[in-house]
């Protein structure tokens, strides 16, 4: 059956190459909306929320890297040797 209103968790976007960029609008919205909350001085807001947004997508790159290295590098190493 097919319905012609879009339902987001049936039939997601098809975002799989072009998925790092949803990053940027992601972390800059949860930036606002952490540091809207969190700070006391409003005329430090938008330099507390660049500075966020850029702590976040940092952060993410990290994990990145270091589950790319855990996967290509030490799980092997730890896998037993044939023969």
């Amino acid at each position: 059956m097919t319905t012609l209103a879009y339902t987001p968790f049936i039939d997601p976007i098809n975002a799989q190459d072009f998925w790092f960029v949803l990053l940027l609008p992601l972390a800059f919205f949860i930036a606002v909306g952490y540091k809207a909350v969190r700070t006391v001085d409003m005329r430090l807001y938008w330099r507390q929320v660049l500075t966020f947004t850029i702590q976040i997508v940092g952060g993410i790159i990290l994990l990145g890297i270091g589950a790319y290295l855990v996967i290509a590098y030490a799980i092997p190493s730890l896998a037993p040797m044939p023969g």
